[in-house]
């Protein structure tokens, strides 16, 4: 590993042969200064990320490329979306999305190893994917970002370049859940035992869910990521205090950023890992609670797009509700309000005219309460939708669409 400063960098990008593909670290992770420089010394370029905040650049010669939209790359002029489940992201960098270049963010050295901080995700699998290909590895090395351990650890061995800097690390507080989400979080809280493994996606629902479980004992944690109320569990006793806490990335207020800083707990996890079915499923009592846009009479849910454009992704909900229902007292929720308050809509639909983001989930749960689907015969599940998800204002309207389907 070669420390240079900005101009250096900037000097060995504008050498590639090419359109070079990028990938460099998303979510809050995204090493901006270097970004920056990529897009001074470049006329075209690939650049990679996934679930990318506002900041890409977005010109004549830059294609934003991704397999989970962010609001970065959302209205992209040249967005380039390559619909994936997260598990296999990690696949495409050994074939279709070879990249030339990884550019991500780290914590400085400690013992020669280097840490991903707060962003491991496919960050492992594309450093392989590109060293493998005798392409370039450069770490902005951040002293303000936390060093966490697992999958996190980056020898400098790995690394041809690296560029120091001293930014904050994007931070955000946790916000008071709404009379809708708090209530929907009790309702899937009230369905979660001591001892169980949970996983939430994003979103405020799924953040009043783990605010719900303080009163917990023995929980476990197996996700994507994880924010503050992971804190707020173990403060409150309400996890397994000998069982690792396995996530793939972090965001939250300044007070995670320090809590996961070295504590040896937190175990930082590569995508092919925490996003494997199989794994999943050997998960105790894994319980899965991830969010939608919308969902059908059939239990259908799509979690991905608006009016035909993409919004998102499938990210690892289909990972996680299929491994979630094969774990032994595993469960697998959609929760969502039952009415739209910015589209002024119901969420319960007929039909999907969208791409389906998964299928077959435990049950699915509004403010208006708990529809059970698993076991139950389609006419079933459509009517406990119905009666028990769907808003008052369309129940009559949904039983007429259902008799057309055949649902009723």
């Amino acid at each position: 590993m070669r420390t240079v400063s900005l101009d250096q960098l900037g000097r060995h990008l504008a050498a590639l042969p090419g359109r070079p593909r990028v990938v460099v670290s998303g979510n809050v992770a995204v090493p901006w200064e270097a970004v920056r420089t990529l897009d001074a010394c470049r006329e075209e370029y690939v650049i990679h990320a996934l679930n990318a905040p506002p900041g890409i650049p977005d010109r004549p010669g830059v294609t934003a490329e991704t397999c989970f939209v962010g609001g970065g790359m959302r209205r992209h002029s040249n967005l380039s979306y390559v619909p994936s489940r997260l598990s296999l992201v990690p696949v495409l960098y050994g074939g279709p999305l070879a990249p030339d270049v990884v550019i991500v963010q780290c914590a400085p050295s400690r013992d020669g190893m280097l840490s991903l901080g707060i962003e491991v995700n496919v960050l492992p699998a594309a450093i392989e994917a590109c060293r493998a290909r005798s392409g370039l590895v450069v770490a902005v090395v951040n002293d303000r970002m936390p060093y966490t351990g697992g999958d996190a650890l980056l020898d400098e061995s790995a690394v041809d370049l690296a560029v120091e800097v001293s930014v904050p690390v994007p931070s955000h507080d946790p916000l008071t859940p709404d009379a809708d989400s708090q209530l929907i979080g009790e309702r899937i809280a009230d369905r979660v035992p001591d001892g169980a493994t949970i996983q939430a996606g994003i979103g405020g629902i799924p953040d009043a869910t783990i605010a719900a479980l303080t009163d917990r004992r023995g929980l476990r944690v197996w996700t994507e990521m994880f924010s503050d109320g992971v804190v707020a569990l173990d403060r409150a006793g309400a996890l397994d205090p000998d069982h690792p806490l396995t996530t793939s990335f972090l965001f939250g207020s300044q007070d995670l950023y320090d809590w996961v800083d070295g504590n040896p707990r937190v175990r930082m996890t590569r995508t092919e890992t925490t996003n494997d079915p199989g794994l999943i499923a050997r998960q105790r009592a894994m319980t899965s609670v991830n969010s939608a846009l919308e969902v059908d009479l059939f239990g259908q849910a799509n979690a991905s797009r608006i009016n035909a454009r993409i919004h998102s992704g499938f990210g690892g909900q289909t990972d996680f509700v299929v491994g979630a229902l094969h774990s032994p007292g595993g469960q697998s929720y959609i929760a969502l309000r039952s009415w739209h308050p910015k589209a002024d809509c119901s969420t319960v639909v007929p039909l999907l005219d969208e791409p389906v983001t998964s299928v077959q989930q435990s049950a699915v749960v509004t403010e208006q309460g708990v529809a059970e689907l698993y076991g139950y015969d389609q006419r079933g599940q459509c009517r406990h939708i119905i009666r028990d998800a769907a808003h008052p204002r369309v129940r009559d309207e949904l039983w007429e669409e259902a008799r057309a389907l055949g649902l009723a």
